[in-house]
């Protein structure tokens, strides 16, 4: 099944050593660009029609997320960041080494430093921005508190056991006949 799709002229970037996983009810189109050690989980739908979608090394796109850009407002997602089932992202900055809680939305010219956690089903208006190291909560998103050593690193930890766990997707995965 064929989840990579050219629209136009725009035609995704994919790593040229396949180290990358897209799920196979997955949807990338248009220009968007995924470096190494990223992979996008099943039902997620990234969407490069009007501005560029970067997803920088070790990222991973969780479950039924969505990826979307309006004019002047392209995505940018940093290294090893994690992005939680059903957020949805438009037109905003994800600096490196951040986690984005399932359900949260994060809208045009928004930006999250790098070492954030976004609580689960947040909400960052427009044009919010938020400093490094803050724990991020709420509808609307305020910072709560700063992040401890221990909780940066445990958003460390997810990134690389997304990286290990879609390696395995890759080699290990395969469909069956009944």
């Amino acid at each position: 099944m064929t989840t990579v799709y050219q629209l136009g002229k725009m035609r995704p970037a994919l790593p040229e050593n396949n180290d990358f996983w897209i799920a196979p009810n997955a949807f990338v189109i248009g220009n968007v660009i995924m470096k190494e050690g990223t992979s996008v989980w099943f039902g997620t739908t990234i969407r490069g029609d009007n501005e560029t979608v970067t997803i920088k090394e070790g990222t991973n796109i969780q479950e039924n997320t969505i990826l979307h850009t309006d004019l002047g407002f392209p995505i940018e997602i940093g290294k090893n960041c994690t992005i939680g089932h059903k957020a949805m992202l438009h037109g905003c900055v994800i600096e490196d080494n951040t986690l984005i809680g399932m359900g949260s939305t994060i809208l045009n010219g928004a930006r999250i430093a790098k070492n954030c956690l976004v609580g689960a089903c947040s909400l960052v208006t427009e044009g919010k921005t938020f400093p490094e190291n803050s724990l991020i909560m709420g509808s609307p998103a305020k910072v709560v508190r700063q992040l401890t050593e221990k909780e940066i690193e445990g958003i460390t930890k997810s990134a690389e056991w997304y990286q290990k766990n879609m390696r395995r997707f890759n080699s290990e995965m395969h469909a069956i006949e009944f």
